[in-house]
């Protein structure tokens, strides 16, 4: 996982069956990430948006709102100081 500091990765994380998409997805835009001098930005939704169809994605909408949430957390952790 990029987004979590190398002596902070779990040895093991659980996934929920109704999460599993969405964590499947967001891997797939590990390296689809919008950035500035600042740091990280958020995830190209350009890409999202290629990648929800080239996968046949049936609720692009939960998809999304999943990705966000998803992208949130990460985002707090790639812009954390420290």
């Amino acid at each position: 996982m990029i987004w979590v500091r190398e002596e902070e990765q779990p040895d093991c994380c659980e996934v929920w069956e109704e999460n599993w998409e969405t964590v499947v997805m967001f891997m797939r835009l590990q390296t689809q990430w919008r950035t500035t001098m600042a740091g990280y930005q958020g995830l190209d939704y350009g890409a999202a948006q290629w990648l929800m169809s080239l996968y046949h994605v049936e609720d692009p909408v939960t998809m999304l709102e999943g990705l966000q949430v998803m992208e949130s957390a990460a985002l707090q952790e790639l812009n954390r100081d420290g």
